[in-house]
């Protein structure tokens, strides 16, 4: 591992395992609490360790970043101290992965979506349904999903460079918040998505230089960036505010396309008879008029 890499991840450990250490009260970890002034906010190292079942300097050697060699059990007990949830369990394993030699693996992502997934999303007439990668690259769409996004597509951002990315919509278009009901918390998932990211794929170097963009030119990404959440994305409702049809509360699910590493299928299943199946109909009638899509657009969701 170079170096600077041997740093960098040593720094998102210190900063993660800080960060999950510092919210936790002594109460929550059902500690004793005694008299006068605690100088930290949450747990110390040394209450992490006693929860943890191991030596104050071997938690300080972790919590510096270091987490090579560190053992299935080390990593449990420390999830647990912790108080680490699903994602964020996941998140310190992919660490320590990425901080072991023979766990340096490149990740691959698939860069196209096939045929057969094209046909998919065709034959998804009436849900908007679209296909993007872990970077909110969107890959391909069918027409109600480009009719939905209809904002994020027309983005003057997208206007001279592909392919259409709805993280950088969300923080570098004010129109974005408009469109998402709830920005705050739209905003603080796709930052808690593109850090879980950084733990599976290190070394993506496009994940990387978006990170970096987006830090440098926008403060409310930065400020969340700098809280070391992580979130999985699977299922949820979606509040949008369309500029024909108004606002909109959509159940959504994000499914992994296991035969195209990195690929995700998202689509969205509003119940039926619902004021939400309303508008998507009238939705999809001007898509299909070409009300809502430009005739410019290609299937690889590129203007």
């Amino acid at each position: 591992m170079a170096d600077d890499d041997r740093k960098n991840l040593a720094a998102e450990v210190r900063q993660f395992l800080g960060t999950r250490r510092a919210r936790i009260t002594p109460e929550q970890a059902g500690l004793p609490v005694y008299g006068g002034k605690r100088r930290v906010a949450g747990l110390r190292r040394e209450e992490v360790a006693l929860l943890a079942g191991m030596s104050v300097d071997y938690y300080v050697r972790l919590e510096r970043g270091n987490l090579s060699g560190a053992s299935d059990s080390v990593l449990e007990a420390l999830a647990h101290a912790l108080q680490l949830d699903e994602a964020e369990r996941t998140h310190l394993y992919d660490l320590a992965r990425s901080a072991t030699p023979s766990g340096r693996r490149p990740t691959v992502t698939a860069s196209r979506v096939r045929p057969t997934i094209l046909r998919l999303l065709d034959s998804m007439a009436d849900v908007p349904a679209y296909v993007r990668n872990a970077r909110f690259d969107i890959l391909a769409t069918n027409a109600l999903g480009r009719a939905l996004y209809a904002p994020v597509f027309d983005s003057p951002l997208f206007a001279q460079r592909g392919p259409v990315n709805s993280a950088r919509f969300m923080f570098l278009d004010p129109a974005s918040r408009d469109f998402w009901s709830d920005w705050d918390k739209g905003a603080d998932d796709a930052v808690a998505f593109l850090r879980t990211e950084t733990g599976r794929a290190p070394h993506d170097k496009a994940l990387t230089d978006l990170i970096g963009e987006l830090t440098t030119r926008s403060d409310d990404f930065a400020r969340r960036w700098a809280r070391h959440d992580v979130k999985f994305h699977r299922s949820g409702v979606k509040n949008l505010r369309h500029p024909l049809v108004g606002e909109l509360a959509l159940p959504y699910e994000a499914m992994d396309l296991p035969s195209d590493p990195g690929l995700r299928l998202n689509f969205y299943t509003p119940e039926p008879d619902s004021r939400e199946r309303e508008a998507l109909g009238l939705l999809a009638g001007w898509a299909s008029t070409g009300t809502v899509a430009p005739s410019g657009y290609d299937r690889a969701g590129n203007d």
